[in-house]
């Protein structure tokens, strides 16, 4: 695989025989919309594949992936044209591997149950685990309505194993310090919780859950990995599997009330897996800049190594990025949130070249419109390559994407290109 970073004057064309790679396969594996408007900066992949296949006629998915030693899996992964479907036609060209590749890794996926259906199938094929964002809790341990049966029976299709968030999200859609508050300290309501919640996964056809309590108050840090130790003593005879979602620190010491409760090694001992949050330094209300900057991220995996086994965390990956109204005023601005692919395609429509910013290892870019200046921070190939390099570095057990909501086709090109992906389902 190569990062082509478009230079001024280059076309597809240049760029596709510059890499001896056909020209509509380039624009197919990047899905670009409108392939011959190019902007300064931009990240094309350039897939370089092992092997391939011309499909003749009769062919199947299943007969071409046993004629060649692969998989209908390994297909997916590899030609996302085919959407996660069974569709070829005679004279179509797929991929049938890719190489020696850097490793393997687990990946996790967040989404909501209202996810475009033909985004999350396309998605599947790259997931180990889907998480479906989330459930809720009342004061007594009851479990709030909720049902995510297709979601979980798309996963298992795609040998991904489904897991259920369960958060102290309220009605007004913030975590509540006081709810987990409530429960840790009120001994009937956290076990009904957590008998509720095995039946919750059992009905819905989970394979786990995971935990994701934010804002707890810091004398709760000791009650809280409690609570994570006793979900996995109950479920874990059952084959359930649990993570914990952590918050990104850099030190046990790290004040604030995002991070004191979230005491890693206690949370990453008591649960099966733990879920590191290296994203939002630069969020809606913030100053504009990178949303996982690496360097700010290599500080919490190299903290996060300390306390916790390596091959039991998994480093968070954005799929979004922020546009911002200058001047930015605390308090009172607030950036707009962005897909990679929606960020882009306004850099070109606008005419405003990308930057990359080598300490962040972030793309950015500037442009006016109605007289105010905008500051635009978001993810290309090359921030992916980097944050996956980290990952690889520390021999982490995986990846999770914060979401998968949007389709990113550059992500999964990357990650495919460069790791085996585990399935477990």
């Amino acid at each position: 695989m190569v990062i082509h970073v478009v230079q001024p004057g280059d076309s597809l064309y240049r760029i596709a025989q510059l890499h001896s790679v056909p020209l509509p396969f380039l624009i197919q594996q990047n899905e670009l919309h409108e392939p011959y408007r190019l902007t300064p900066g931009q990240t094309i992949v350039v897939p370089q594949p092992e092997k391939t296949y011309i499909v003749r006629r009769g062919d199947t998915l299943g007969s071409i992936a046993a004629q060649n030693g692969t998989t209908v899996m390994q297909l997916w992964q590899n030609n996302p044209q085919l959407g996660g479907t069974d569709r070829i036609q005679p004279g179509q060209m797929l991929v049938l591997s890719y190489g020696n590749k850097l490793g393997r890794f687990a990946v996790n996926g967040y989404a909501y149950p209202s996810i475009d259906l033909r985004v999350l199938r396309r998605t599947l094929p790259y997931l180990t685990y889907l998480s479906v964002f989330s459930v809720g809790f009342d004061n007594a341990g009851r479990i709030l309505p909720f049902s995510a049966e297709l979601l979980v029976r798309m996963a298992r299709q795609y040998q991904v194993k489904p897991l259920l968030v369960l958060t102290t999200l309220g009605e007004d859609g913030q975590f509540s310090g006081e709810r987990a508050h409530r429960l840790l300290n009120t001994p009937t309501a956290r076990a009904a919780l957590i008998e509720n919640l095995a039946q919750v996964l059992a009905m819905q056809g989970f394979a786990g859950v995971d935990i994701d309590f934010e804002y707890v108050p810091p004398e709760d840090a000791d009650a809280y990995a409690a609570f994570v130790r006793s979900v996995r003593e109950r479920l874990s005879p059952a084959g359930y599997t649990v993570f914990a979602a952590l918050a990104p620190k850099t030190s046990a010491t790290q004040q604030g009330l995002l991070y004191e409760a979230h005491d890693y090694a206690a949370l990453g001992a008591a649960a099966d897996k733990a879920l590191l949050m290296t994203y939002e330094w630069g969020y809606a209300l913030s100053a504009p800049m990178a949303v996982a900057p690496i360097n700010k991220v290599e500080q919490v995996v190299r903290f996060a190594v300390s306390q916790v086994p390596p091959d039991k965390l998994f480093m968070g990956i954005p799929n979004y990025g922020y546009d911002w109204t200058l001047p930015y005023v605390q308090g009172q601005s607030r950036a707009r949130s962005l897909g990679s692919v929606q960020a882009v395609e306004q850099a070109i429509q606008i005419g405003a070249p990308i930057r990359y910013d080598a300490t962040a290892q972030s793309p950015h870019y500037n442009y006016w419109r109605d007289r105010a200046e905008h500051e635009v921070w978001f993810e290309d190939a090359r921030s992916v390559r980097a944050k996956l390099a980290l990952a690889g570095e520390y021999q982490l057990a995986g990846v999770s994407i914060w979401n998968i909501m949007r389709y990113f086709p550059q992500l999964w090109l990357v990650l495919n290109s460069l790791y085996d992906i585990e399935k477990l389902g």
